[in-house]
C-alpha cells in the first residue's frame, strides 16, 4: 500500500468531513424526525451515527491501527446495522399498520437533497484517493458513501412524495430501502470479518 503523505492527509480530510457531516446530520434528522414523525429521517439520522462509527475505523486503519482493532469494530457496526434494521422494520409495521400519516418536512427535504450532492462527491473523491493510496478500505468506504447518498435520495423522494401529494405510504416506503441497505451493509461487514484474524 502507497503511504504518500499527500494522499494520506487527503484521505484523513474527507473522513473528517464525512465524519463532521454525519455528527451534524444526526442532529438535525432527529430534530427534523421529531417535528414531522418521520420514520424515514429517524431511520436516516441512525443511519448517520452508525456512518459516523465507519468513518472512525477508517481513520484507524488510515492511522496505520492493528487489524484486530478494526475487526472488533467492524463487528460492532455489523451488530448495530442489524439492531437498526430491526428497529425501522417494528417502526414501519406500526407505522403501515396504523396509517400513520407523518406531516410534511421541507428541511427534510432541503436536507436530504443537499446530502445527497454531498456523499456523491465525497464518495467520487474517496474512490479516487484510495485508488491512488491503493487502499481498498477507503475505496470501500468510498461505495459506502456512495450508497449513503442514494439513501439520501430514497428518503428524499419518499419525504418529497408525502410532503408535496400527501402519499403518507412513501415515508414508509423510504424507510425501507434503509432497512434493506442495513441488512445488506450487516452481511457484508460479518463476511469481511470472516476473513480477520
Amino acid at each position: 500500500m502507497t503511504r504518500s503523505p499527500r494522499l494520506l492527509r487527503r484521505g484523513f480530510v474527507l473522513e473528517g468531513i464525512t465524519l463532521a457531516w454525519n455528527v451534524v446530520g444526526v442532529i438535525v434528522l432527529a430534530v427534523l424526525a421529531v417535528s414531522s414523525g418521520s420514520v424515514a429521517l429517524a431511520g436516516f439520522g441512525l443511519d448517520s451515527l452508525i456512518e459516523i462509527g465507519a468513518s472512525t475505523v477508517v481513520i484507524w486503519e488510515l492511522s496505520g491501527t492493528g487489524e484486530r482493532r478494526q475487526a472488533a469494530a467492524l463487528r460492532l457496526i455489523g451488530l448495530a446495522f442489524l439492531a437498526l434494521a430491526a428497529y425501522l422494520l417494528v417502526q414501519t409495521g406500526i407505522a403501515l399498520a396504523t396509517a400513520h400519516r407523518p406531516d410534511g418536512s421541507l428541511g427534510g427535504i432541503a436536507w436530504t437533497a443537499v446530502t445527497a450532492v454531498t456523499m456523491f462527491v465525497l464518495a467520487a473523491l474517496k474512490t479516487r484517493t484510495g485508488r491512488a493510496l491503493g487502499n481498498p478500505v477507503l475505496q470501500t468506504e468510498g461505495r459506502v458513501t456512495a450508497i449513503d447518498g442514494l439513501l439520501a435520495c430514497a428518503v428524499l423522494l419518499g419525504v418529497l412524495c408525502n410532503t408535496a401529494f400527501g402519499w403518507w405510504w412513501a415515508d414508509s416506503a423510504a424507510t425501507l430501502v434503509i432497512v434493506f441497505y442495513a441488512i445488506r451493509e450487516a452481511v457484508a461487514v460479518f463476511r469481511r470479518g470472516e476473513g480477520a484474524p
